[in-house]
């Protein structure tokens, strides 16, 4: 079994559960690696293809990505200036990972939504 447990907060740093699954598989990540599987998108295509993050919430969720080495960001002269961002080869590899949880979660979201129902009653 995978140590999860931290004592501290360097513990916490150090343990690889919480430093690196807790952000790729926060939401809004997630969503960003999922819209750019199939290539680079400018800002505002990224923002519209997601649909409901505000540009605030997305533009932070890029910057840690970006820190973390999961994408790139390319900024084109203007005029007009132009921002895109595509995953890296980090980025395609965690999808990879990633992709079938995203998978089980299409598969299984029927049966969850039931058990939540019956829990709410």
């Amino acid at each position: 079994m995978v140590k999860v447990t931290a004592h501290n907060k360097e513990e916490a740093e150090n343990c690889p559960v919480r430093s690196v699954l807790t952000k790729v598989t926060a939401k809004w990540n997630l969503l960003i690696l999922l819209t750019l599987e199939d290539g680079e998108l400018r800002f505002g295509e990224l923002k519209r293809a997601i649909g409901d993050v505000t540009q605030r919430v997305l533009t932070e969720n890029l910057r840690l990505l970006e820190r973390d080495g999961h994408l790139t960001r390319t900024v084109h002269p203007g005029p007009p200036l132009a921002v895109s961002y595509a995953l890296t080869e980090q980025g395609f590899d965690l999808l990879r990972v990633l992709k079938p949880l995203v998978g089980w979660a299409a598969q299984n979201f029927g049966d969850i939504s039931e058990a939540r129902a019956r829990a709410a009653e």
